[in-house]
């Protein structure tokens, strides 16, 4: 009987393990804390205008995504948002929210992305002038580009990593 228990015990730690790890994902690095010099306010661009047309209407919506996972956030349209010192920082819309979903590119590595799709925008505040790069479906570099200010626009669709170094 001891040993039944001692098992079930032996489970049930298991299972509490495994669901802590599962539900807490991979950690990202905070970007650097510093005043407000350090932060760059931006303004996030009008909703897209494909946003409510017809042919997204008749279909699931799904958030994008990226992997390894990053710190992100949501901003309404024509609402300002920062992109602090040391990140890359990707725009696309999120038609499950009908917000901007922001991305902070901050750890080098490369990112894949998941449904990333129509123009977005982004902000390299990188710091040490790394070369990011957008590649393609068979790693085709799309873009290279250092640190400058601002936003750019980003068509998404034939995006599929990113590697922010």
């Amino acid at each position: 009987m001891r040993t039944k228990r001692s098992l079930l015990g032996l489970i049930a730690a298991s299972a509490s393990l495994l669901a802590a790890v599962a539900t807490t994902g991979p950690v990202q690095a905070a970007a650097p804390a510093g005043d407000g010099a350090a932060a760059r306010v931006l303004t996030a661009p009008p909703a897209p205008e494909e946003a409510g047309s017809a042919s997204t209407r008749g279909t699931a919506a799904v958030s994008p995504g990226i992997s390894p996972s990053v710190n992100t956030g949501h901003v309404p349209p024509n609402s300002d948002f920062s992109c602090s010192s040391g990140n890359l920082c990707a725009l696309v819309w999120d038609p499950t929210r009908s917000l901007w979903k922001i991305f902070y590119l901050y750890r080098c590595d490369r990112y894949t992305l998941y449904n990333w799709l129509g123009t977005g925008y982004y902000a390299n505040r990188q710091t040490g002038s790394p070369t990011s790069y957008f590649y393609g479906q068979s790693g085709n570099v799309i873009a290279s580009f250092r640190p400058f200010s601002g936003t750019r626009t980003q068509n998404w669709d034939p995006v599929w990593s990113i590697r922010n170094c």
